[in-house]
């Protein structure tokens, strides 16, 4: 085989396989975005949803207002954001017929108002 040929089935192989780094990088961040890894994907609860969603997160601590929501949660179906009087925030996870199936406090809220880790 003659170097010339040699040489464009070298440079024609890197060039494959530049490409399909390429190809599984870009895969890898829209599954990343896909699964949660970006908040700017969030879909809000609306309608008859966010009614109900709303009423059952706040029945479910006792009141506070509700800041956030989002459908399809990497947690839960419903996802319901809740300030609480004293500033923290939580969320509680709602299943498609609004029961509540998991709470988590909000660690982005700034519920640490001194910065000493003690939420106050």
């Amino acid at each position: 085989m003659a170097l010339g040929t040699r040489l464009y089935l070298i440079i024609g192989l890197v060039a494959v396989l530049a490409i399909a780094a390429v190809a599984v990088t870009a895969s890898s961040q829209l599954t990343s975005a896909q699964n949660g890894g970006d908040d700017d994907n969030d879909v809000p609860i609306t309608g008859a949803a966010l009614q109900q969603a709303s009423d059952a997160a706040l029945a479910h601590t006792g009141g506070g207002d509700v800041s956030d929501t989002e459908v399809g949660d990497e947690d839960s179906f419903y996802e319901v954001e809740v300030t609480l009087a004293d500033g923290s925030e939580i969320d509680i996870q709602l299943d498609e017929s609004f029961n509540v199936v998991g709470e988590e406090a909000d660690n982005d809220s700034g519920g640490d108002k001194d910065g000493d880790g003690d939420n106050d």
